[in-house]
């Protein structure tokens, strides 16, 4: 993960943001398959629309190691020419690691772009303030626990025990898979972690998305954590805004939690064992694929009838935490004229922002509910302040669910506003959701983070960017905004928008988008489920 961390570093989270990342060179043949999938899944905190290796031994492996030789044998066919970059190929942007004086890295806090070698990590915390003690340490997740990086974690932990040693930290691991959480109990993996210290949680999200029932802090405590989950904006893990949340990757967080402090580099500073000796830890090593084959686990899906036309779901009326969802309406074949602004976003908006995890995500069942969060951590270009934007119909201060809420009560069309990379983060369904379900008709920015643009287009949201970055300083709260020649929405071509001041002045400017024929439809559908049933019912 030190190269994710680096590369994140060097292009920041919104450096990739358009771009189509490519790994190459004589160092690929050293990363393992999983380690290349950690890479890849850690392309989209650059804004990345994806990230790519070339084929190699390592993935025919992994693929064989997971039952799926016949596909590897057809990668195999292909490798010279289709999973391989073209020899002659050019790029716009070269960016050079060199693995074999590569650093280990730890980013943060508050942003994964933030990167810091290990060697320099104890005096940033220093020079910044940050809280040196770390009180977690956090393995796993989708991103970190493939069985190398549990075996890795376990070898290091090996190194204390042997010395008499255990976390200092307290040391959770969350394994990222049924299949990895089987495998790591059979082989002994989970036991050695757990006779570290280490508490092994359920093969979920947990603290990386923020169910985590912490209980050693109190909301506002200061304090350090160190995880190899894949982000770390402020409140994510515990919905505690002073949880200062570093990233980096499994076997530094299993290091750095012996020490339990920022300022220990166990690349260069020894450890003193119960026995008094001082000890120096080794290069972790774990086993790339289990020798004995992948544990598959318990088998936990229920598949549906075959029909299911007779099946009937009933929630209770009374439910706060489950809610049937409702088709959203159709797009009425007129332009979207005299909208409000909802809010103007100052600065990064990831989906945290636009929809909180923490305590919220209980309702993640129940739409109109989790809609409560929308938008309370975006900051407002007006103020300056988060969750508090003006009523455009009655002057009032108010929170911007609520406000939403009146706009959507008295038939309001609204768009919201935004910065660069918008919706940078986790693939949150709900920050497309709540939007549209609140009134929403399109979200403008200057430039969008690839999956939430994908996710607001599936909710029948326009996603929209602006031709000339400076367009964004042309909108105020008190205008009007109108979307033109939506009949001939077509891909590749421009939305004419209309900016109507309080004043009486209009500003004509361009707006881009980036669906295809197929997204169209789902914005004229009203959604991309409604589009769905559409065509089943044959239209």
């Amino acid at each position: 993960m030190g190269i994710e961390m680096s590369k994140t570093g060097i292009l920041t989270v919104k450096g990739g943001t358009g771009a189509i990342v490519e790994y190459f060179g004589p160092g690929v043949d050293s990363i393992s398959c999983t380690g290349m999938a950690t890479i890849c899944n850690m392309g989209a905190e650059i804004g990345a629309t994806t990230s790519i290796f070339p084929y190699n031994y390592r993935m025919q492996d992994y693929l064989r190691a997971t039952g799926r030789s016949e596909i590897a044998g057809a990668a195999d066919q292909h490798k010279g020419t289709l999973l391989t970059a073209d020899s002659n190929a050019k790029y716009d942007q070269i960016i050079e690691l060199d693995l074999s004086t590569l650093e280990p890295h730890v980013n943060g806090p508050f942003t994964p772009d933030l990167a810091h070698p290990i060697s320099k990590l104890g005096d940033a915390a220093k020079k910044n303030g940050w809280p040196n003690e770390i009180k977690v340490g956090l393995i796993g997740s989708c991103t970190n626990s493939s069985y190398e990086d549990m075996g890795r974690c376990a070898n290091i932990a090996k190194q204390a025990i042997e010395h008499g040693l255990k976390a200092k930290s307290a040391f959770n691991v969350t394994p990222g898979s049924e299949q990895i959480r089987a495998t790591i109990e059979r082989d002994g993996i989970a036991k050695t972690l757990r006779e570290f210290g280490g508490v092994v949680l359920a093969n979920a999200c947990g603290p990386c998305i923020g169910q985590w029932d912490r209980q050693d802090i109190k909301k506002g405590d200061k304090n350090t954590i160190v995880t190899s989950y894949n982000r770390n904006f402020t409140g994510r893990n515990d919905a505690n805004p002073a949880t200062h949340a570093f990233v980096t990757s499994p076997e530094l967080v299993t290091a750095l939690s012996i020490a339990g402090r920022l300022d220990f580099n166990p690349v260069t500073d020894k450890l003193k064992g119960k026995d008094g000796k001082e000890f120096l830890l080794k290069d972790p090593f774990g086993d790339e694929l289990p020798s004995r084959g992948f544990d598959p686990g318990m088998e936990t899906y229920d598949a549906p009838p075959s029909d299911g036309s007779g099946v009937k779901v009933d929630v209770s009326p009374k439910s706060d935490r489950l809610q049937l969802l409702e088709p959203f309406d159709k797009w009425n074949g007129q332009d979207l004229t005299d909208m409000t602004i909802l809010i103007k976003v100052k600065g990064k908006c990831t989906t945290d922002h636009i929809s909180a995890a923490g305590p919220w995500l209980k309702y993640r069942g129940h739409l109109d509910n989790i809609s409560n969060n929308m938008f309370i951590g975006a900051v407002n270009a007006e103020n300056g302040e988060m969750n508090k934007i003006k009523n455009q119909l009655t002057g009032e201060w108010g929170k911007v669910p609520d406000v939403a809420r009146h706009y959507k009560k008295n038939g309001v069309k609204w768009v919201a506003v935004g910065d660069e990379n918008y919706g940078e983060g986790s693939s949150r369904e709900h920050a497309a959701l709540e939007p549209r379900h609140l009134g929403g008709r399109a979200i403008i920015v200057k430039s969008f983070a690839r999956i939430h643009e994908t996710n607001l287009k599936k909710q029948g949201l326009l996603p929209l960017t602006f031709a000339n970055a400076s367009d964004y300083d042309k909108i105020q709260p008190t205008d009007k905004i109108s979307l033109l020649g939506l009949k001939d929405l077509a891909p590749g071509k421009p939305v004419k928008a209309e900016i109507k001041h309080k004043d009486g002045k209009v500003d004509t400017i361009s707006l881009n988008h980036t669906m295809n024929e197929q997204q169209i439809s789902w914005f004229k559908a009203g959604s991309a489920l409604n589009r769905m049933k559409e065509i089943a019912s044959g239209k």
